[in-house]
Order: structure tokens, then sequence, then C-alpha cells
């Protein structure tokens, strides 16, 4: 269990967590068990958040065979239709690094990953104990606009971390992002793609609401989400 702190998506709430060390033992099982009750992965960690009085966090995923995108996000994928998409090991690079802190500094330049320098950045990308790819998403002219880091699961994909160039703020590449990836996961028959924690009251993570259908973990298991009952 970890020490309180601040909590990093509502404010004047303290957050703790329960955490597992996946570097002990067999990791890939041990990730998707936990994975499969509401953990996130991050370095050799997983972890899932035990706040007293605050249950606000909530692990989700998309069912893929299932999702219909809407017409925004239909122009989404059509705005987006030419960029270059190339999947590798996770490996950091300068190019990478350089994106991400770009990211960092125009979006979210009051988090800890703000101060991040490439060997943090090395670490969040290249430590992990289980099967991980980076996804990078390419302008037609060459250039590096996005990337995603991306565990890949018995039953699904999970999408750790992504970041984006804020230049091209009219593509929308954070939902593009999670559009190609409910793709490759039903290219590659895998029913979810977990996208974290849904945060009641968080507009940082608001927009995971809109790709439905979506299934929420609770002590009762996977559920349908529902954001009317859940607000």
């Amino acid at each position: 269990m970890t020490a309180p702190i601040p909590c990093p998506y509502l404010v004047g709430k303290i957050e703790r967590r329960l955490v597992a060390d996946l570097s002990i033992t067999d990791p890939i099982p041990l990730h998707d068990k936990l994975s499969n009750v509401g953990f996130r992965r991050s370095h050799n960690l997983i972890y899932t958040p035990v706040c007293h009085e605050c249950s606000a966090c909530l692990a989700v995923r998309n069912v893929v065979d299932e999702f219909q995108p809407s017409n925004s996000q239909r122009r989404i994928l059509r705005l987006n239709q030419n960029l270059i998409v190339n999947e590798t090991p996770a490996q950091a690079t300068t190019e990478r690094f350089e994106l991400f802190s770009i990211y960092q500094e125009t979006r979210h330049t009051d988090g800890d990953m703000a101060t991040m320098d490439y060997h943090d950045f090395q670490a969040l990308i290249e430590e992990t104990p289980v099967v991980t790819s980076l996804i990078d998403f390419y302008h037609e002219d060459g250039s590096l606009i996005g990337g995603c880091l991306v565990d890949v699961m018995e039953d699904g994909l999970s999408a750790v971390y992504s970041y984006f160039h804020p230049k091209y703020k009219k593509n929308s590449l954070g939902s593009y992002i999670i559009l190609w990836l409910i793709e490759r996961a039903k290219e590659q028959s895998l029913p979810y793609l977990y996208l974290g924690f849904w945060v009641a009251g968080s507009q940082k993570m608001a927009y995971k609401d809109k790709f439905q259908p979506l299934e929420y973990y609770s002590s009762n298991g996977w559920q349908k989400f529902n954001k009317g009952e859940l607000v």
C-alpha cells in the first residue's frame, strides 16, 4: 500500500494505491490476471486505487466487436486516413522523447511527467516485464506526430500511455489513437481495449466515455458502463 498523496485527478482528494511488483514473479499471467480485476501497469509495477471515502476511479474497457464509431469519430478517421502508422517493440529514441516533451509542456504542465528527462522517458517506455509495443503515428511529410505505449494481453490490448503533437489539434489525435487501437484489437481477434481509469468529475478522463460500449470493473466484476448511473 502506498502512502497517501494528493489525487492527480480530483482537487482536494487523497489517493492511495495497492501495488504489486511484476518483476518478482512470472509477470505475464499475473499482469493479465490483475488487469482483469481493474489494475493498471506502470514500469514494473501494477496498481489500483484504494482510496478512503472515494471510489471515483473506475477501470474501463471498450468492447471491440460491438463498437460502432459515431459520426464525429468517422470524421476523425477520415482526417487521419493518410497518417503512416508503425508498430515496433517498445524502445525510447530522441525523436520520441522530443515529441513526448512537447506534449507534456503544452498539455500537462502541472503534472509529474512534465519534468521527466530522457532517462525517465526511457524507463517509462522500456521498463516492462510483459509484451509491450510502441505505436508511432507519422504525418505524410515524415514527421512523428503521435505515439502510444501498448501492452498486449491474452484478451485485449491495454493503452498504457499516449502522447501527440498539439500542433495537430484539428486531427483529434488522442481520439484517433484509440480508434486505431480498437481496429487493431479487432484485427487480432482480441475482445477488449483496456483504457485505464475513467474518473467521475475529472475532465482529463472524460473522453473515455465516448468509446461505447464500455465496461467498468466493480466488486461484481465487469459491468455495462452507463455514465448516467455513475455520475
